[in-house]
């Protein structure tokens, strides 16, 4: 009898295995899809931003909406600790901006192929195509599990099962919610899962006709019934649809839930965060002077990348031909107000398609923060993203996996 079953075979089901392997477990884990790692794989791009070395009170602050249930896990297993692992199988690392953490290589399988071999040593059995279809249980405890194997069911008992089953984001990698409903028929309640980590899609063709464009050093903000709510500092992108790119991505939740309350939602653009309004305004008189006898068309090139210019003599209602000495205050002040509040109102947002996590869950107050272990259901436990925290970008969101995966494997151990 396999002592301990772990449901699923990405991040937090191979460090779940190891962790639990690590303490003479005997470890079984049941994996849907044909190959491990399937969404790790394509995380950061194909590169896999690993994690982030910023210290735990600053990590905490990346994480939503219940950051204090983690100080557990990040306390018996954190950064150090995934890296001093991957690193004894094998794998260099390098810190990059903003503390993002990815393989020397450039290459996520190395990632994966890393954790393989820790649990490969460990004598950890990893099955492929095995569909769980949910969980036996009696007393008020977890059994084993109920397996579709070549067409029928059969039943595979165990003393503990760790669901590592993953969220809704990137369903074409097996993530489509499976231990939600394992859960729920467990009887644990669920708040709503809702892609996060995802594109926003925004009213009009402004976006539209800015696609392709990627701006740097930009402010991005969430207004919400006209009330700023979030802010970020960094690179967005312009899509046939509306914005991304890592900034509008770390937004997402807030402008998520708050399209799904049928709050008015707008998200601004500070083109020129390093300038308040009055240094700005300073500039703009400046380069008019220098440059009036230049048409306006060729002044903004001054200011903003060409495929902004033709929105913002639009929007300004400019003449592009107009000399520099000819604008007023009032139009000057338009472009100078445009350029420090350039808005966009939100009509949705993309899928779970494109969506990189999960926001929603198992919620955090029905499992104990010190174990990882259903306060339900006796012998069940959760890692990764089936719980309800999400993160911004950055490796945040990884972490989480492996430190609730450390924990559980550990804990389910301990009492055995």
């Amino acid at each position: 009898m396999a002592e301990v079953i772990v449901i699923g075979a990405g991040p937090a089901g191979l460090i779940a295995a190891g962790s639990a392997a690590a303490l003479g477990g005997k470890v079984r884990v049941l994996e849907k899809m044909e190959k491990p790692g399937r969404k790790l794989l394509i995380t950061g791009k194909g590169r896999c931003n690993i994690t982030n070395d910023a210290p735990q009170s600053e990590f905490l602050r990346h994480i939503y909406p219940n950051s204090r249930f983690l100080k557990h896990a990040f306390s018996v297993f954190f950064v150090r600790d995934i890296l001093e692992l991957l690193g004894r199988h094998g794998l260099e690392t390098v810190v990059e901006r903003g503390g993002r953490i990815f393989p020397v290589s450039n290459k996520s399988s190395d990632v994966l192929e890393a954790m393989l071999k820790w649990t490969n040593c460990l004598g950890v059995a990893i099955e492929y195509g095995q569909k769980v279809e949910s969980l036996i249980m009696g007393e008020g405890k977890v059994l084993g599990v109920h397996l579709n194997t070549g067409g029928r069911t059969v039943e595979i008992p165990a003393q503990k099962v760790i669901l590592c089953t993953g969220g809704c984001s990137y369903p074409a990698t097996g993530s489509t919610g499976d231990g939600y409903k394992m859960a729920s028929a467990a009887g644990h309640s669920l708040e709503l899962p809702r892609p996060a980590l995802v594109p926003i899609e925004t009213e009009g063709n402004k976006a539209q006709r800015l696609q392709g464009l990627s701006l740097k050093n930009v402010q991005a903000s969430v207004w919400v019934n006209g009330r700023k709510i979030k802010e970020e500092f960094g690179e967005m992108l312009f899509t046939h649809f509306g914005v991304s790119g890592p900034i509008i991505l770390s937004l997402s939740r807030f402008v998520v839930d708050e399209i799904r309350r049928k709050n008015k939602v707008e998200i601004s653009i500070d083109l020129k965060p390093a300038l308040d309004e009055v240094k700005l305004d300073l500039r703009l008189i400046r380069d008019l002077n220098e440059h009036g006898k230049k048409k306006m068309a060729n002044i903004f090139r001054l200011w903003l990348p060409a495929l902004l210019i033709p929105v913002f003599l639009e929007e300004t209602g400019i003449d592009g031909g107009k000399e520099g000495n000819q604008v007023n205050s009032a139009e000057r002040r338009k472009t100078m107000l445009l350029m420090k509040d350039f808005r966009f109102r939100v009509s949705g947002f993309r899928s779970f398609k494109e969506a990189i996590i999960t926001a929603g869950g198992i919620p955090t107050t029905e499992i104990n923060a010190r174990t990882m272990e259903s306060k339900l259901v006796k012998n069940l436990y959760f890692a990764g993203e089936i719980i309800d925290l999400d993160a911004d970008t950055g490796g945040y969101n990884l972490q989480i996996a492996y430190s609730t995966a450390w924990l559980a494997g550990q804990s389910c151990m301990s009492v055995l």
